[in-house]
């Protein structure tokens, strides 16, 4: 009808223009709201300030914004903020919380310019200095507090970290079209590239790493810590605190990872994994708690990011055990869930099975250079779902035709330069070019770098599973004749065999298989003993001293002895898999139309 004509064409923001920031159109028409419109906001805002009810945000959030998107703004944006806060008696950190929620559907609608990325850069300042002046300093009037529930926070940070993750690639890419062009005899940059660069130029503070890196640090502390820093936070803020504090964890850890800080991303999980910390509650009208692992795991995709880039992290420290641990784990849980059509029922579903495909990658460049993890890192499901998939690739790579390159170009993250180039040398018409010999930025350099540190510890490991496939032959052996097998001089082989037991000795969390998903995970890992290696368990410590081996050997003398590690036989997963294949027969025979 008029009233649906007349809401399609509400295409107003909900920002105010600031300094340096793209200014955004505002429209009359906002006036013009629907019914159902009016009643979302107010509803919301309800459930947001007032009741703090899951049940019904949940159905608010996950049912009637897709329905209301679909019905009115599948193509524009929605009204702004100024629109609808009669709706919610002007609240500002609730108008702040809708502005980001309608935001995330704009960044989806198009590739978004550079402008539309700064403005997305003050949609979240805007909100987290309105979140953390609700507990940092002095709260503003709205509510009785706030409450988002655990999928729509970690929804919030998780799209944080991505449009940074896409504003880096932007302006690396931007800038490096525009140094290519200027190193080129008697071109210039493009109009376009121009005009991108001058916003960026004008906008320097906008999504720098170290404002992105404090925002969810302060977060973090106002959500976890100590029972009374938790208890002060919620009292002041409403329990969305435990929540933000809780899934900024998970978005920091991803944000070290895509920086190449292995270490603080597995430090980032902190809070998740610590025994010490107050269990949740569930909602105001429930008596069920929970811990803040078992919070976490209840979203799924924060569960599989969170196992993702720890997996990441673990391979890339040469804690190959843990990571095994931690992607079988996971791996596991997308398999059943596959099969079970929870997964394939969720909105996500096509990311899902990108990532499942990815973690499958990653188990099978670990199942080939730390064959131990067979031994209870990974169930045999998986594993021979690993092998049937990648089976060619790692004969190819045993066979040295290839390396591991293209299965972890395919597995890993898209890794970004969080640095801010010099625009001036690309902006000026005298700007100088690349001196010779000077390397010309192509966009991708942060990745590739990340590619060429795997590769280069890759083609060490080549050559150590060689010296791994003669020494499972014997029990004892000359170094001279084992050398003369791999083709080297004695006096260079004693030192090979020295690498290979330390590119093998690795730290490793407790549990059977360790890694993140492990139920006894442990301590702090955030703790000064963890961080420094002293053989705590959790994320980011562990005990140190582990051989990931199934071959141990030492050198008395001149001679080599060897001791394969005795392999466990369990025999439940065989049964276990039988078992599953048996209720899989009976299901299909089920199915058949037996009628005559």
């Amino acid at each position: 009808g008029m009233a649906d004509q007349r809401i399609a064409i509400a295409i107003a923001t909900s920002q105010t223009t600031t300094p340096n920031q793209p200014a955004m159109s505002t429209d009359p028409n906002d006036a013009c709201l629907p019914g159902p419109l009016k009643d979302f906001v107010f509803d919301l805002h309800d459930t947001a300030r007032r009741s703090h009810l899951p049940a019904e945000q949940a159905q608010l959030y996950r049912d009637a914004y897709a329905s209301l998107t679909k019905k009115y703004f599948d193509k524009t944006p929605w009204p702004s903020a100024k629109a609808v806060s009669s709706e919610c008696g002007a609240d500002p950190l609730f108008l702040a919380v809708y502005t980001e929620l309608t935001a995330r559907h704009l960044h989806s609608l198009g590739r978004p310019s550079a402008s539309d990325r700064i403005a997305g850069w003050f949609v979240y300042k805007k909100l987290f200095d309105a979140l953390l002046a609700e507990v940092e300093g002095t709260p503003a009037p709205g509510g009785e507090g706030l409450y988002l529930l655990p999928d729509w926070t970690f929804d919030i940070l998780h799209e944080f970290v991505y449009q940074f993750q896409g504003f880096c690639q932007f302006r690396t890419n931007t800038y490096a079209a525009a140094a290519r062009a200027q190193n080129e005899a008697g071109k210039s940059p493009s109009s376009g590239v121009v005009e991108n660069l001058t916003v960026l130029s004008e906008n320097r503070e906008a999504w720098a790493v170290e404002k992105v890196l404090d925002y969810l640090h302060r977060l973090v502390r106002a959500g976890t810590g100590t029972a009374a820093n938790i208890a002060q936070t919620a009292q002041r803020g409403g329990p969305a605190y435990r929540n933000l504090g809780l899934f900024a964890s998970v978005a920091l850890s991803r944000l070290e990872c895509l920086l190449g800080d292995y270490t603080s991303a597995l430090l980032a999980l902190g809070p998740i994994f610590d025994p010490a910390a107050p269990k949740i509650q569930v909602s105001s009208d429930s008596a069920e708690l929970r811990t803040a692992e078992e919070v976490v795991q209840g979203v799924i995709p924060a569960r599989i990011s969170l196992s993702y880039h720890a997996g990441v992290s673990y391979l890339l420290l040469r804690r190959y055990r843990d990571a095994a641990s931690t992607l079988g784990a996971i791996a596991t849980f997308m398999q059943r869930g596959f099969k079970t059509g929870q997964l394939r029922s969720s909105p996500h579903s096509d990311q899902f099975g990108r990532q499942y495909d990815r973690i499958l990658s990653l188990l099978a460049i670990l199942g080939h250079i730390c064959p131990s993890i067979e031994d209870g890192c990974v169930e045999d499901t998986v594993s021979r779902i690993v092998r049937e998939r990648h089976s060619a690739q790692l004969t190819k790579v045993e066979s040295g035709e290839e390396g591991y390159e293209e299965l972890f170009v395919f597995a890993c993250p898209k890794f970004i330069s969080a640095n801010v180039p010099d625009y001036n040398r690309v902006l000026n018409a005298d700007g100088a070019a690349a001196a010779e010999g000077d390397d010309i930025p192509t966009g991708q350099d942060a990745y590739r770098a990340q590619v060429r540190q795997f590769t280069s510890e890759m083609d060490v490991q080549f050559t150590l599973r060689k010296l791994r496939s003669y020494m499972k032959l014997y029990t004892s052996i000359d170094v001279a004749k084992l050398a003369a097998f791999n083709d080297a001089k004695e006096e260079d082989f004693v030192p090979l065999m020295l690498t290979y037991k330390h590119k093998t000795r690795q730290m490793q969390c407790s549990g059977t298989g360790g890694g993140v998903d492990e139920a006894d995970a442990g301590a702090d890992p955030a703790s000064p003993d963890a961080a420094a290696g002293g053989g705590t368990s959790g994320p980011a410590g562990g005990q140190p001293g582990n051989d990931a081996l199934d071959v141990h050997y030492y050198v008395n003398d001149s001679m080599v002895h060897v001791e394969e590690a005795e392999r466990q036989r369990r025999f439940e997963n065989y049964f276990l898999g039988q078992m599953e294949q048996n209720a899989e027969i009976l299901r299909d025979a089920e199915d058949i139309d037996t009628a005559v």
